[in-house]
């Protein structure tokens, strides 16, 4: 009986095309916070929403000073997201508080050097509302 060619046994199945991030994966995590991360995103967000929100918010960082300082004055369209830098700082707020410690401390060391650059170039990021982080009542 003649072998069957590899294409014919296949045929039926699927193909699997490699999926592609639309924001690249944070930098300078090891492999166990990357997988804590990923366990996280699956249970309880979506995928790749972590590595989209610190993206962001290092684009902010590291981006013009006018969208620091404009963003106090911009309208806001109530779109999470679209608008709002405060969004993407808030959810990586709430992966910081669900991960493990060591996962969220490794984490937490990039995000503070995010947040402590935002402050350094904003000269004028007011105190607000008792209660209310800086990020939600100034930008």
């Amino acid at each position: 009986m003649p072998r069957r060619r590899p294409s014919a046994l296949r045929g039926g199945l699927p193909v699997r095309h490699p999926s592609r991030f639309r924001y690249p994966c944070i930098d300078r995590l090891s492999a166990s916070c990357a997988a804590d991360l990923r366990r996280l995103e699956h249970a309880r967000f979506l995928n790749g929403a972590t590595a989209e929100a610190f993206w962001h918010w290092k684009a902010l960082a590291d981006g013009p000073l006018r969208l620091i300082v404009d963003s106090v004055r911009a309208n806001r369209c109530g779109d999470p997201g679209c608008c709002d830098p405060g969004y993407f700082r808030d959810h990586l707020e709430a992966v910081l508080h669900a991960l493990p410690k060591k996962s969220a401390r490794e984490l937490r060391a990039l995000v503070s050097a995010l947040d402590d650059r935002i402050l350094t170039r904003a000269t004028t990021i007011r105190a607000g509302h008792p209660g209310v982080p800086w990020w939600r009542d100034e930008l």
